[in-house]
């Protein structure tokens, strides 16, 4: 415990690190994947720009990247990393890991959120005159804003997890703080500091997410 004690700034420094890492990660993973999520909407078939080409090609590469476990995505984008002058490991290299692999996760329930508008709300709103680009971007993400609110918030739960798995290769943050000052220090009281910081962190994201998107959803 006393060694708990003295790695208290350490600890904080670490929360910090991974807080960093999570909010860089969920603005680039997010805004990418909101995208991708809407293109795939949008170029379905039936839907409001279809395009079977597009629609396939984004259906691949998204089934292609996002059942790759986390842990050998680091391994793989590692190279990738390097030869865009990003270190291999450290903050930087966690966030560019973590950013490609919630694109992909966030593109798809994007997708699938929007998938859940009731077709009667799109016919309705071609029925008054509104253009496709108009339902595409400013209909359909107010419709579906509950869900994308939980859904993102899914997200920045995992993106904590991601940053866990990240420590593992020295991308900082608790998970590197509980390996190295706790798995293997064999100080088990350290590791669990971490531990319990992480479900603080999870468990105020999740309650965020919860208010936010019931107070929508009543609206």
């Amino acid at each position: 415990m006393d060694r708990l004690v003295d790695l208290l700034p350490e600890l904080w420094a670490a929360t910090a690190e991974t807080l960093y890492v999570v909010s860089l990660s969920l603005v680039f993973g997010g805004i990418a994947g909101l995208l991708v999520g809407i293109a795939l909407y949008a170029t379905r078939p039936g839907s409001l720009f279809p395009n079977r080409f597009l629609f396939g090609t984004l259906n691949v590469v998204v089934n292609f990247f996002r059942p790759i476990p986390f842990v050998i995505l680091l391994a793989a984008v590692q190279p990738i990393a390097r030869s865009l002058g990003i270190p291999g490991i450290g903050p930087e290299f966690g966030i560019f890991a973590i950013t490609i692999a919630s694109l992909f996760a966030i593109s798809r329930i994007v997708e699938q959120n929007l998938l859940t508008v009731r077709p009667g709300v799109i016919e309705a709103a071609r029925a008054t005159g509104a253009s496709r680009s108009r339902i595409l971007l400013r209909l359909l993400p107010r419709e579906a804003l509950g869900p994308l609110i939980l859904g993102y918030t899914f997200i920045v739960v995992a993106l904590v997890d991601m940053t866990a798995i990240a420590g593992a290769v020295a991308a900082g943050g608790l998970g590197e703080f509980a390996i190295v000052y706790g798995f293997k220090q064999f100080n088990p009281a350290v590791t669990w500091a971490a531990v319990l910081v992480i479900i603080v962190i999870v468990q105020l994201v999740q309650f965020l997410g919860n208010a936010l998107a019931r107070h929508v959803l009543r609206r």
